[in-house]
């Protein structure tokens, strides 16, 4: 949902490496059955086509950042992919675009696409992955089968222990604090929020937080009559764009009627979010539920930032550019 919103307009130590490995492979099991058509180990000549913001950061997260060949419109991060050949948007990729770059593979979100674009892909003899990734678990098991399906097995261990590490000291900060009452905003026009089901309810329970949406499915559309009547205690305001870019839509309806009466607004308790770290379910994840907390708790949140450490294959692993026999730009998407 949080890359389809940015789209339109708008998920981390184990034993010994015998256990880590089972642990991984139980994991990609749990992926695999939303994957498409299944292609071998990398051996170092993947070509990989990447059409959402969160499967881009997890190819390069797990250090295959070289076989990138193309991307949607809307990846960003880490800043090297933008040299890329751009495939279209998120819920509108170009197929011409696609095949031109001679993909191995192709990964994305499971979202608006839908299965005709895995149909069509597979039709034409394309490997795809679009796993769920609507909570933490599903997150890790995206991480782990991109590393078995690219051959960065090792890679992917450790952007799954990352996320895990970031969690049990986001858990550890939060214990024995009190619970505040909360809702996270997507989009103000028609108002979209955080509903149960989905990966940003659970990064508001991992957090410290209840959720004051509590029914109508995992984003659904409220009314600012309903959001006054739930009266949360803090909203979460993941309304602007991108990398913190720009106004947030929320911000500029503080002293709108209706909005202006919510509680959280006039005692100044909404706490802006960056969207692409949150609300983007790839290797960042643990970065964004300590984002959550810290938003939630404030000054009163004892949180190191040690596992929050820079990873050097969270960009450093350059993806390549296509190669000769490929079009230098990929034709541009309907």
């Amino acid at each position: 949902m949080a890359e389809g919103r940015s789209a339109s307009s708008s998920s981390r130590a184990r034993g010994t490496a015998l256990r880590r490995r089972g642990a991984l492979a139980a994991l990609a099991a749990v992926a695999l059955a939303a994957c498409g058509r299944r292609a071998p180990a990398a051996q170092g000549g993947a070509r990989v086509v990447s059409l959402s913001p969160s499967t881009t950061e997890a190819v390069c997260a797990i250090g295959a950042g070289a076989a990138l060949v193309g991307r949607s419109r809307h990846c960003d991060h880490p800043p090297e992919v933008l040299r890329l050949p751009s495939v279209g948007g998120y819920a509108d990729p170009s197929i011409e675009a696609i095949i031109a770059l001679s993909p191995t593979l192709v990964v994305g979100a499971h979202g608006p696409a839908g299965p005709a674009l895995d149909e069509t892909l597979r039709g034409h003899g394309i490997a795809t992955c679009f796993p769920e990734t609507e909570s933490l678990a599903q997150i890790e098991a995206m991480l782990a089968e991109l590393g078995r399906r690219l051959d960065a097995v090792p890679g992917a261990e450790q952007a799954i222990g990352r996320i895990r590490a970031r969690r049990q000291a986001v858990e550890q900060a939060v214990k024995g604090m009190p619970r505040v009452r909360v809702a996270m905003l997507f989009d103000t026009s028609p108002i979209f929020a955080a509903g149960p089901g989905s990966f940003a309810d659970e990064l508001l329970r991992l957090a410290g937080g209840e959720n004051a949406i509590a029914r109508g499915g995992a984003y659904p559309s409220i009314s600012v009559e309903h959001l006054l009547a739930l009266d949360p205690d803090v909203l979460l305001d993941g309304t602007g764009e991108a990398g913190g870019l720009g106004a947030s839509r929320l911000a500029m309806l503080r002293d709108a009627l209706g909005w202006r009466s919510l509680r959280a607004v006039r005692e100044g308790r909404v706490r802006p979010l960056r969207a692409d770290v949150v609300l983007r379910p790839g290797p960042r994840i643990g970065d964004g539920l300590a984002a959550v907390a810290r938003a939630l708790h404030g000054d009163a949140l004892s949180l190191s930032d040690a596992a929050a450490a820079p990873d050097p294959r969270d960009g450093g692993a350059a993806p390549a550019p296509p190669s000769p026999s490929s079009p230098s730009s990929p034709p541009r998407a309907p």
